[in-house]
């Protein structure tokens, strides 16, 4: 990780620039692997010094914390703290994110057939319509709303799909009047 450590109009010590770099080394890499880079500003306000932590932690993670104390070193202490807390509230939603999925139930795998109608084989005599195509499909776990909007976007004519409310496969389609219908088995 690149980190710039400067001051606003105060000179700053060998030896706080190498605490600073050392700190966020260690804390960024405790959170992520890769932290891209921080920039750390000391300045004077009134009789105190203030820090200001800008940390780009990842794509799109950007972090920032302000710390204010009598002396350089505290005031570092206080920023830090700060981007700490944020770091960990991060990590935790990203966790129980992840752990959200991994308890959700897995799309079950189903054939798809594709049948041809009766029009493009009236000539042959079959009494039974000849499978044109098979796919794997997955069935997913949603709610009904969210079968038919995935429905509408497909242009699917019909979606089978597992209710996250019940469990149960239910099916969504196109009726001819063009409204939903919608097969749920119950219970």
């Amino acid at each position: 990780m690149q980190i710039t450590v400067s001051g606003k109009q105060v000179e700053l010590s060998d030896a706080l620039r190498t605490r600073v770099g050392t700190s966020l080394d260690l804390m960024a890499s405790k959170y992520f692997e890769h932290a891209i880079e921080a920039k750390v500003t000391f300045s004077r306000l009134r009789s105190n010094f203030t820090c200001d932590i800008n940390l780009h932690a990842g794509r799109g993670i950007q972090l920032r914390g302000e710390g204010e104390a009598s002396e350089a070193n505290n005031a570092f202490d206080l920023a830090a703290e700060h981007v700490a807390k944020r770091l960990r509230r991060y990590r935790r939603r990203v966790n129980e994110h992840h752990r959200d999925l991994a308890n959700r139930e897995r799309p079950a795998a189903a054939r798809q057939f594709i049948l041809q109608s009766e029009e493009e084989h009236a000539e042959e005599v079959q009494t039974h319509p000849a499978v044109i195509a098979e796919t794997i499909t997955e069935i997913n776990v949603l709610t009904v709303a969210e079968a038919a909007m995935r429905m509408d976007l497909a242009a699917q004519p019909v979606l089978m799909f597992r209710n996250s409310a019940s469990g149960q496969f239910n099916v969504i389609f196109r009726r001819p009047d063009g409204n939903l219908g919608w097969i749920d088995p119950g219970k």
